[in-house]
């Protein structure tokens, strides 16, 4: 398996421009899983650390519900690992498949882009309980797009200590 990576455009409208870049970085965190194994991305970096790569897509599962669906679309719903809103529980993923993380990070990654586009503008506001305030739509893609920054820099990491890939 091979995943498709486009490139952000160099010039765009706002909007487009952060859908670019945040669909360019999940695509660069499934990049890092192509090719490995179960077992593999379940690998921790190294102990006590608990960090795996299988780890880090159920996380960004937990970050794109909890922005997208929970605050700006304002869903009712658990987490999709804690019903106890506990973040921490999508990083223990010493039970976790592959096939059960990506469909849980892609199903909420739909989720995510549906929202996005379907929301008037980049100004829509939703009540954020977490940080008790207001939050925009703009905040929450930039959020999101520092989110995944910051853990594919993880994932490089854990990448190169699996097999030795390294880059995106």
């Amino acid at each position: 398996m091979t995943t498709e990576r486009i490139g952000p455009p160099a010039v765009a409208g706002e909007r487009v421009m952060l859908r670019a870049f945040l669909d360019y970085h999940r695509a660069t965190l499934a990049m890092k899983t192509d090719g490995l194994s179960d077992e593999d991305l379940r690998r921790r970096s190294m102990p006590p650390s608990t960090l795996t790569l299988l780890g880090l897509v159920r996380h960004m599962a937990e970050v794109e519900r909890a922005w997208f669906r929970r605050v700006i679309n304002g869903e009712d719903i658990p987490l999709v690992w804690s019903d106890t809103g506990d973040f921490q529980v999508a990083y223990d993923a010493r039970t976790a498949t592959r096939s059960e993380a990506f469909a849980a990070w892609e199903a909420e990654v739909a989720h995510s882009r549906r929202i996005e586009e379907a929301a008037e503008s980049l100004d829509v506001t939703a009540y954020a309980a977490k940080w008790e305030e207001d939050v925009s739509l703009r905040m929450v893609m930039l959020h999101l797009i520092h989110e995944y920054a910051r853990h594919n820099g993880h994932a490089d990491f854990l990448r190169e200590g699996i097999d030795g890939t390294v880059g995106a």
